[in-house]
């Protein structure tokens, strides 16, 4: 894990206006933020995407070359990110995770639960699935952040703030065959979502659930091999709505369902 990358004093005064540009946008200046599934996809984007607006970034996923070249490629653009190699679905991780978090960053003001497992692929009927392949969808998709939740968020309630944020899908509202292990999970998820708000309520720890729609992933073309890339979203393009929706003044009720599609613009 290195160290974030500066420039000297010198540089600085050398390149004049172009730090006060650097610094446009930079609306989570200081806030620690935690991205699980960042090695690719959508979590690699959101968290360029956070660091970019100025936040330390810790990301997780089991693979660890993938995530360390994503840290990496923050950090060469002046970020901080470290890269933590853990899987999310493993109880004995959930801890170890929030604490090396804690360690690196500090507190942690923003926690994204994108990490997600489709289960098999192709995907099959409810008929077709083992019931240890709805056990794993279940343990990666809702379990795992109901842990790390639980872990972090009653800090957050000490400090008198944070946001809890599910990424979500429209398989959650919508039954779609061969879906069905991914989409209870998301149906799952996004309750959870709204249970915690209803429990934290007026403590100042906000959640969220966000349906970001169909990307161009990796995830998506093992789902669907035969979509036309083209008619899917830029996950970059995704990330910065998402996370000018962290930054925002005006803030969701908490509990909310938010579609990406509908979000406004990204500065």
């Amino acid at each position: 894990m290195s160290d974030l990358v500066m420039e000297s004093g010198a540089e600085r005064s050398e390149q004049g206006g172009s730090a006060e540009l650097r610094k446009q946008g930079r609306t989570l200046e200081g806030k620690a933020a935690l991205v699980t599934g960042a090695s690719r996809g959508l979590g690699a984007a959101l968290a360029r995407e956070l660091a970019r607006r100025g936040a330390k970034v810790v990301l997780v996923a089991r693979g660890k070359e993938e995530l360390e070249a994503v840290a990496a490629g923050i950090r060469a653009s002046g970020g901080e990110a470290h890269a933590l190699p853990a899987d999310v679905g493993d109880k004995g991780a959930t801890y170890a995770i929030a604490g090396a978090a804690a360690a690196l960053v500090g507190p942690v003001d923003i926690l994204v639960h994108n990490a997600s497992t489709l289960g098999p692929t192709p995907l099959r009927l409810l008929l077709d699935t083992e019931c240890e392949d709805l056990e794993r969808a279940l343990e990666v998709n809702v379990v795992g952040p109901f842990r790390l939740t639980k872990a972090i968020a009653g800090a957050m309630a000490l400090r008198g703030g944070g946001l809890v944020l599910h990424v979500s899908s429209d398989a959650a509202t919508n039954a779609y065959p061969g879906w069905g292990a991914y989409g209870v999970s998301k149906a799952a998820l996004d309750h959870l979502s709204r249970s915690w708000a209803a429990e934290l309520e007026g403590t100042g720890v906000r959640f969220l659930s966000v349906d970001p729609g169909e990307m161009n992933t990796r995830m998506h073309a093992d789902a669907v091999p035969d979509a036309d890339p083209a008619t899917l979203a830029d996950p970059a393009e995704v990330a910065a709505k998402i996370a000018a929706l962290i930054a925002g003044a005006e803030a969701p009720a908490s509990g909310a369902r938010l579609e990406a599609s509908s979000l406004g613009g990204a500065s």
